[in-house]
């Protein structure tokens, strides 16, 4: 496993939330994830999954194209906040998360569970 950030701090503050344990042995390396350079940096053309969860929708896609259409990855996951383009970016084949989506679900079914 392997985590690319471009904030160094990053791994220390996934760290103290507890998104990281302690013993996490992966490698870190700094860097833009849409980025050839840095991707090859972290081994991605021995990758069998790749999972773009930054912020921005724009950057993961862009990410994830890379790994899937560049670096031929098999397993390539992307986190979409936008609903409409969660729904365009499957219909292009590319497996989207998209947790707004997946919100409104679980509290639909926590509402109707309680009625």
């Amino acid at each position: 496993v392997v985590i690319v950030d471009r904030d160094p701090n990053a791994f220390s503050r996934a760290a103290s939330r507890g998104v990281l344990t302690l013993d996490f042995r992966g490698d870190q390396v700094v860097g833009n994830g849409t980025d050839v350079d840095v991707l090859r940096r972290a081994g991605i053309e021995k990758a069998d999954g790749f999972v773009a969860v930054t912020e921005g929708d724009n950057r993961n896609i862009m990410a994830s194209q890379i790994a899937k259409h560049v670096f031929k990855v098999p397993h390539v996951v992307t986190r979409i906040y936008d609903p409409e383009r969660a729904e365009t970016y499957e219909k292009l084949g590319v497996h989207t998360i998209c947790p707004t989506i997946e919100g409104a679900k679980h509290i639909e079914h926590v509402l109707l569970e309680r009625s």
